[in-house]
């Protein structure tokens, strides 16, 4: 008899975006003239800029080639990608990085999930409520969120309220915490961290011996000179973080599927004797074991970004989402609605009007306005009563959408 992985049947109903396509689906099954205006997933829409298509069929024509042809390729990816994202990314911050501890790879939300593979099942695991989901569901499919509590929380999961009375950061747990996610600037409140309070996550896991697995695939779009892009640029935190980067926001590279994740050497862990080993080598050889590789063509337009044309268009396509940000900011504020986020992130989070709930507003706002955003209650109970619209469309949608919202 072939038995389940019971955990599996422990997550709660359908993902939160398979679930807002479901309903939109039906709404324009049902009013197929509606011109509908999605500001819900975050994807991207603006096209790849010119840098990065021209890497990529100079790619192509490589692979046509013989001479030139790439076949398997480095599985920590190729030394002309991991080399530019240390002298960019992290040396121009003062980070000192080695090669082998940039890990390439197709996603950061791949990432983020298969990270607590590596990690024992008695871990405490600690989360900000509200929360991007990929982080409670992969720690609920390995077995280590324990039962749901049927008011939108697992037992052995350790929640951390993100409210506007904390600025959407949260403080430190009381709980025993091991394993911590941090995402700054925030998906889904677009909230950011100052260096004091990334500080003070640091100083708790190094007194705790707990890993911060810090998501900084937002970090293109901060604008403000004194919040860090890197959990490293606080001292100590190469002995206690892992940080995951992605190029699909920061380059439009969703379709394209490059990211990679940065385990330092210094970082330590520890066997239930006690044994202290380092986490780099199991995560390569978990990398190597599970991966082959980003594609050669994808890292070479990923390598592109770094160039001195790719990071002129890029800021131009990031400017123009901020830019959409900063248009939904004025438009709801001057509407009544109580809004957090867009300034250094491409996510604005609203308080839902007249005490609806999360879902009863994305029906509305569906249904009178033609317009998709996401229900705060997806990322988990303290999100209830908040509701993320993303900043990753085009200006005259955005334009648009705004104009509709006058309507509900």
């Amino acid at each position: 008899m072939i038995k389940v992985n019971e955990n599996y049947l422990l997550l709660q109903s359908g993902y939160l975006f398979p679930e807002i396509s479901r309903r939109v689906r039906a709404f324009t099954e049902k009013n197929p003239l509606a011109k509908v205006i999605r500001l819900g997933i975050g994807d991207v829409t603006e096209p790849l800029p010119p840098a990065i298509i021209d890497a990529m069929h100079k790619a192509v024509d490589n692979m046509a080639k013989r001479d030139s042809f790439k076949g398997y390729g480095p599985e920590q990816g190729y030394d002309f990608l991991t080399d530019a994202i240390i002298a960019n990314d992290f040396a121009s911050r003062g980070v000192s990085l080695a090669t082998d501890e940039i890990f390439v790879s197709d996603g950061s939300k791949c990432d983020t999930g298969n990270f607590q593979e590596i990690l024992g099942l008695d871990n405490v695991v600690a989360v900000a409520d509200p929360v991007y989901p990929v982080y409670v569901d992969t720690n609920v499919m390995a077995g280590r969120a324990g039962n749901f509590d049927g008011k939108g929380r697992f037992t052995n999961i350790v929640y951390m309220p993100c409210t506007p009375d904390n600025n959407f950061v949260p403080a430190l747990p009381k709980e025993k915490a091991d394993i911590i996610y941090l995402c700054y600037p925030n998906n889904p409140t677009g909230a950011v961290a100052t260096k004091e309070q990334l500080k003070m996550w640091v100083d708790y896991a190094l007194k705790n011996k707990a890993l911060i697995l810090f998501d900084a695939a937002y970090e293109a779009f901060i604008s403000d000179d004194n919040i860090p892009h890197s959990i490293y640029e606080i001292p100590g935190a190469k002995e206690t973080a892992v940080e995951f980067r992605s190029f699909s926001k920061t380059a439009g590279f969703t379709g394209l599927r490059c990211a990679y994740t940065v385990v330092p050497k210094e970082l330590k862990v520890w066997t239930k004797a006690g044994k202290e080993i380092e986490l780099n080598p199991i995560w390569n050889r978990r990398h190597c074991t599970k991966f082959n590789g980003a594609s050669y063509i994808s890292q070479m337009a990923a390598a592109a970004v770094y160039t001195n044309e790719g990071k002129k268009q890029v800021r131009k396509i990031i400017d123009i989402y901020m830019s959409n940000a900063a248009t939904i900011r004025k438009s709801l504020t001057t509407l009544g609605y109580e809004v957090y986020g867009g300034i250094n992130a491409p996510y604005i989070w609203l308080k839902t009007p007249k005490k609806m709930t999360s879902w009863e507003f994305f029906d509305n706002l569906l249904s009178k306005a033609n317009v998709v955003g996401t229900p705060g209650s997806g990322f988990g109970a303290a999100g209830e009563g908040f509701f993320r619209l993303s900043a990753f469309g085009s200006p005259a949608n955005v334009a648009e959408a705004m104009e509709r919202f006058k309507k509900i």
